[in-house]
């Protein structure tokens, strides 16, 4: 199967079978969303959403957020991955937000990634959900279904190369929900230690699959 073919078809079937697809991080707005996924890193969603609910009580505005310490700010954040630089990362962005862009979440990679503790994948997401952008951002899920299903090459070892590779086979108007999808598909079924396979309707595309499958079929015979 050539390249873009295997695309377009796991496209059509995402397209198809899972035609709603969002972040699963708790917001109302792009600052809430800004900060959940500051926490999210090397953390689970369900996680951040069980923190985040107080969080935002009481720091509702970059302003609330700005006017605090990293100090106070951890107490509530202390039971995801790395609060202490996570509390200070919040603190100076929500101060960076309101000295540099008028307590406005921006939308450029350029401008977001100046922000503390906002990386590229960070903002990617952030330019994705919030401003519809062709951003793809690339966690460990994204990484390493597209290597699975064969959407990238084993010569792309970084996300970033990850993120070159996807955005210049995908469709930029699917990029946003694609996101999502390969996320969600990480997530609930093709899962790091465990992938479940047998409930994938992606098999007939997969090259991961389809290698095991070959592997097996050429063990079996030559057992006989």
């Amino acid at each position: 199967m050539r390249k873009q073919e295997r695309y377009d078809r796991i496209i059509s079937w995402f397209r198809e079978n899972r035609p709603m697809a969002e972040t699963e991080l708790h917001y109302d707005n792009p600052f809430q969303l800004l900060v959940a996924v500051m926490l999210s890193a090397q953390c689970t969603d369900k996680r951040v959403n069980m923190v985040t609910p107080a969080l935002f009580a009481d720091f509702p505005t970059p302003e609330a957020l700005a006017s605090s310490s990293p100090e106070v700010v951890f107490e509530y954040i202390k039971s995801v991955s790395y609060p202490n630089s996570k509390a200070r990362h919040l603190v100076g962005m929500a101060r960076m937000l309101l000295d540099n862009f008028g307590g406005q979440v921006p939308d450029t990679l350029e401008d977001l990634t100046r922000l503390p503790g906002v990386g590229r994948k960070t903002a990617n997401v952030i330019q994705s959900v919030i401003f519809n952008k062709a951003a793809m951002a690339v966690d460990t899920h994204v990484f390493r279904v597209s290597h699975r299903l064969g959407l990238v090459s084993d010569k792309c070892t970084t996300p970033l190369s990850v993120e070159k590779e996807l955005t210049a086979h995908i469709a930029p108007e699917d990029i946003p929900i694609a996101h999502h999808w390969l996320i969600l598909h990480g997530r609930y079924i093709c899962q790091a230690r465990n992938p479940q396979c047998d409930k994938c309707g992606l098999r007939p595309m997969c090259k991961s699959y389809i290698r095991k499958y070959k592997m097996c079929q050429k063990e079996n015979g030559s057992g006989q």
